[in-house]
């Protein structure tokens, strides 16, 4: 059974959901092998951060990418929609994604300074908070509170594939609203849209978008947050309008031009970073405002992401 810190989330969303993730992140932790939708998961191998750093200081890279992974960029995002109520025209969300805090605390404080003068409607987190898929997450939520703190308007958030269950009640008591295959409407002016969030699909296969969307009533603009875009062809099929996610880091260390050496998801490489469509769908993969593995990144800038919704027509 789960322990009594989640009983609230136990009430709110059933314990077989919280049990089996429990279990699930018991039983696989450190696991390299054949978990979720990867075959070997590097994440988990400890000599992968030395592979990353050796190599990277063997072709005189290292000092750039290390200095690369500490800056934190803001784009912007524009999505237009018929569907869109006309009350929500120049509703603006901010995107963070794949913080990794306690790995990359220089973003962090880069991430801290920025935030505080970005105006938004709504801040959403699309997870991945600690820099491990295991272990102690004790200094990410110390750092995450820290940004959070700066951030004045309602945030919802999601876990990651680096993220525990036992990471919740300290996420929401930092005014986080977290979503595990549930929505919450968002009105403005009488008019509502619908912001959905799925638990994690790539390695602990939890996610549930039939259910997030169960309640939305299909008219209705929806957004739904998914921490790895892997799931596009699902929530196109429930009827999303827009598909916020992360995940990919943009490949993190990429070939000049941004191509990515290497994205860890199943998708079409045109969805791994930046603004994409598939059908009907609107969707935007973060590259992250943190690093995995170590803080390092090439030609493949971390950022952080204001979408703004405008009517169309």
């Amino acid at each position: 059974m789960a322990d009594t810190a989640l009983q609230g989330l136990v009430e709110r969303i059933g314990a077989d959901h919280v049990v089996r993730r429990l279990g699930l992140e018991a039983a696989h932790e450190k696991q390299l092998l054949g978990q979720g939708t990867l075959v070997f998961n590097v994440e988990n191998w400890r000599l992968a951060p030395w592979v990353v750093t050796t190599a990277l200081k063997l072709v005189g890279l290292h000092g750039r990418a290390r200095r690369n992974a500490d800056r934190v960029e803001v784009r912007r995002n524009l999505v237009m929609s018929p569907r869109l109520p006309a009350a929500f025209d120049g509703f603006t969300i901010l995107h963070l994604s794949d913080l990794h805090a306690d790995i990359s605390q220089g973003a962090m404080r880069h991430l801290a300074d920025i935030v505080r003068y970005l105006a938004c409607d709504i801040c959403v987190l699309t997870g991945d908070y600690r820099g491990k898929t295991f272990g102690s997450f004790e200094t990410s939520l110390a750092l995450m509170k820290d940004v959070c703190a700066r951030i004045k308007r309602p945030l919802y958030g999601i876990l990651g594939n680096h993220d525990s269950i036992r990471m919740t009640p300290a996420l929401e008591a930092m005014g986080i609203r977290m979503l595990f295959n549930e929505h919450e409407p968002i009105t403005r002016d009488g008019a509502t849209i619908h912001l959905a969030g799925i638990d994690d699909a790539h390695f602990y296969r939890t996610d549930d978008i039939a259910k997030a969307a169960a309640a939305i009533p299909r008219e209705a603009f929806s957004i739904l947050l998914a921490h790895t875009p892997e799931s596009y062809r699902a929530a196109a099929a429930a009827g999303f309008d827009l598909m916020l996610s992360g995940h990919t880091h943009g490949g993190q260390l990429c070939l000049p031009g941004g191509v990515a050496i290497k994205l860890e998801a199943r998708l079409p490489r045109r969805m791994g970073k930046g603004a994409w469509r598939f059908g009907e769908l609107a969707g935007y993969t973060s590259t992250g405002a943190g690093t995995s593995l170590a803080p390092v990144r090439l030609n493949c800038p971390a950022e952080i992401t204001v979408h703004t919704l405008r009517r169309l027509g």
